[in-house]
C-alpha cells in the first residue's frame, strides 16, 4: 500500500486558492445583506469583489482542483474527506459568484398590499418612508423596506417606485 508523505507546502497552496474561490462568493455576500451596517469601504471593497468574482473565482477554483488532485494519492481518508468537503465548497462558489443572488435577497414587491392605520401592527418607534400625493396617501415601513429595497406602487393615480 503506497503512503505519501504530507506535503506543507502543497496544503498551504491548496488552502490559499480554495479560501480566494469562496472568498470571492461569501464577502460580497456576507457585506451586503439586510440589517447590517455597510461603511462606504466595506461596501466599496464588497462591489469590487462581486465584480471580479466570476473570474476571481473560476481562476481560483482550478488552481484548487489542481492542489486537491495533487494531493488527492494520499492514501489518508480523513484528508481525502476534508479535500471534498472543500472542493465542493469552491465548486459552489464558482457557480454562486456567476449568479445575481442579490436579487433573491432583495426582489422588488410585485403587489403591495395596505392595511388602514388602525389595522397596522407597526410599533410607537418604528420608522416609515411616506408619500402623498392628492388626496391619497400610503406608508412604507423600512423594516420590509429593507428586504426589498424597492417597490412599484400607484400614489394619486401616478406610477411610483419606492427605494429604500
Amino acid at each position: 500500500m503506497y503512503y505519501s508523505r504530507p506535503r506543507p507546502g502543497l496544503w498551504f497552496l491548496f488552502w490559499l486558492s480554495a479560501l480566494t474561490a469562496i472568498g470571492f462568493f461569501l464577502i460580497p455576500a456576507f457585506v451586503i445583506r439586510p440589517f447590517h451596517l455597510q461603511t462606504s469601504r466595506s461596501l466599496g471593497l464588497a462591489m469590487a469583489l462581486r465584480e471580479r468574482a466570476p473570474l476571481g473565482s473560476l481562476v481560483a477554483g482550478v488552481v484548487s482542483v489542481w492542489f486537491g488532485w495533487l494531493l488527492w494519492r494520499s492514501d489518508n481518508l480523513r484528508r481525502k474527506i476534508v479535500l471534498s468537503v472543500m472542493l465542493a465548497l469552491v465548486a459552489f462558489s464558482v457557480v454562486m459568484s456567476r449568479l445575481n443572488y442579490f436579487e433573491w435577497m432583495f426582489h422588488p414587491v410585485d403587489s403591495a398590499q395596505f392595511e388602514s392605520e388602525a389595522a397596522s401592527k407597526l410599533e410607537n418607534p418604528e420608522m416609515i418612508l411616506a408619500i402623498r400625493y392628492a388626496d391619497d396617501a400610503r406608508a412604507y415601513p423600512i423594516r420590509e423596506m429593507a428586504y426589498h429595497h424597492i417597490l412599484n406602487d400607484t400614489v394619486g393615480g401616478v406610477p411610483v417606485a419606492v427605494t429604500y
